[in-house]
């Protein structure tokens, strides 16, 4: 059981999570900005404006990557940093893509390949407000090329880009539920505006053109000098049939992983949306023109993979209503004969099932050809986490087990299966603005103490981690 010699890891972070310094140096408002100001849309009521301040403490914060032996970090960029109001007639704001470009050659100074993402959900509000962002099929694509081509240009030295990260919560949760920015969902108690019978395939559609267009451009314009490789970072759990001797369940199980992952993964892979959801939506999924498809199929150089968890998986009664997202199914934590996924965690949506990871991976590759994987985000909460004190929350042993026994069952698919994957960033390198759960979930190997100006301190999984790496990296 082992990984190659080559073999990557380290740990990953968002720009909206962690950063902070939403008013400095020029920075534009994003549409998380304005969700967050909404009154009870983030559970805390806190927001990502101070966050653990890394964009003031870079140092601070590649010091700890070394500390903890990490060869990689993914960080997702601040586009509203970089062109402040996003579109591609608007003025570029030097002192953004100057601090990038520095945390660029100090990462790799420091011995640590940068993976960068290019949008982490935190898209510009001047979009937003402009053309309805990520609703238009025409204008974002176009302006989201600009800013890639802006940032391949800025930051030669990265050869390692993602060009979205999970475009299915930018799309279900953002449009769909109205749980993430912007918010728009058919349900009014929620949004006055939103279709969640429409818009969230409006919008997957939209971010697989704009993620066609960016990959076009880096391998025709910078590619040739660059030599990097590029992709789309994808989420999903994976799943096993509620009652096994169901057909209709073993079924549901597969249509669940198709309507989350292979919703983007078979137009970039194989051409086409899934039969399944073609099925079911009919003309609600947007059909790609010639034009499209030739910029999505074939785009991604790697699959970027984030994973946490798995579910036992229902069949529906076969008359899902319109806003139905799942594939007319239901998701359990118990299996019909008593069998549980995994313990609880802080995250209703979360139990560690490692087997699961396993399965995810054969799984992918074996429908999309055993292309590179890098697995972008894998981790845990921990229930009742935030409550701990000093020392107390230093000693997170169930994330530790959870990291041992995801990366034993990769190495597994590696080794044992023939899984090709090229590298693992662990979520998250430090605690941070948990989206719509604000403060109160943790999910860090690095503990920040909010109420005492951001200080960092490793938690026991961090001190472990290369440990547990070095356990199953052959020697070079």
């Amino acid at each position: 059981m082992s990984l190659p010699s080559d073999f990557l890891w380290g740990f990953a972070t968002a720009a909206y999570q962690v950063e902070g310094a939403t008013q400095q140096d020029g920075r534009g408002p994003t549409i998380w900005d304005t969700f967050c100001a909404i009154p009870g849309k983030i559970a805390d009521g806190t927001d990502g404006s101070v966050a653990c301040d890394s964009y003031n403490r870079t140092a601070e914060d590649i010091a700890l990557l070394k500390r903890l032996g990490a060869t990689c970090y993914r960080f997702s960029l601040s586009w509203a940093r970089i062109i402040p109001l996003g579109g591609r007639n608007d003025p570029i704001n030097q002192a953004g893509i100057d601090h990038y470009v520095k945390f660029v050659d100090d990462l790799l100074e420091a011995g640590i390949t940068p993976f960068i993402t290019l949008l982490h959900w935190d898209v510009p509000d001047a979009l937003d407000k402009r053309y309805g962002g990520l609703l238009n099929r025409e204008e974002f694509p176009l302006d989201f090329e600009n800013y890639a081509r802006v940032v391949y240009k800025a930051l030669p030295k990265c050869k390692n880009w993602i060009t979205f990260n999970e475009p299915w919560c930018s799309s279900i949760l953002g449009y769909s539920t109205g749980f993430f920015a912007p918010g728009r969902t058919s349900n009014r108690a929620k949004s006055a505006v939103g279709d969640s019978s429409r818009e969230p395939w409006i919008v997957g559609h939209n971010l697989l053109v704009a993620h066609g267009r960016a990959v076009k451009v880096y391998r025709e314009e910078f590619k040739p000098t660059d030599g990097g490789q590029i992709g789309i970072t994808l989420n999903g759990d994976y799943t096993y049939p509620w009652d096994p001797e169901d057909p209709r369940d073993v079924e549901a199980a597969n249509r669940k992983i198709e309507f989350a992952i292979s919703w983007f993964a078979d137009p970039i892979y194989l051409g086409k949306y899934p039969d399944s959801m073609r099925k079911q939506l009919g003309d609600r999924l947007p059909e790609f023109t010639p034009e499209e498809l030739a910029l999505v199929k074939g785009s991604n150089d790697f699959y970027g993979m984030n994973h946490y968890t798995a579910d036992y998986v229902k069949h529906g009664d076969g008359n899902p209503p319109p806003e139905d997202f799942l594939g007319d199914l239901s998701t359990h934590a118990f299996s019909k004969k008593g069998d549980c996924i995994g313990p609880e965690t802080q995250s209703f949506w979360l139990r560690p099932n490692p087997e699961g990871f396993r399965g995810l991976l054969n799984w992918l590759s074996k429908r999309y050809g055993y292309p590179p994987i890098y697995v972008t985000e894998n981790g845990t909460s921990i229930k009742g986490e935030n409550d701990l004190q000093e020392p107390e929350i230093l000693n997170d042993v169930f994330r530790y087990n959870y990291f041992k026994d995801y990366v034993n069952a990769m190495a597994k698919a590696v080794s044992e299966d023939g899984c090709n994957v090229r590298g693992y960033m662990a979520w998250s390198l430090m605690d941070n603005f948990e989206w719509a759960e604000g403060y109160e979930t943790r999910f860090g190997v690095t503990y920040v103490n909010y109420e005492d100006g951001q200080q960092r301190k490793e938690k026991y999984s961090a001190k472990k981690m290369k440990e547990i790496f070095d356990a199953v990296i052959e020697k070079a």
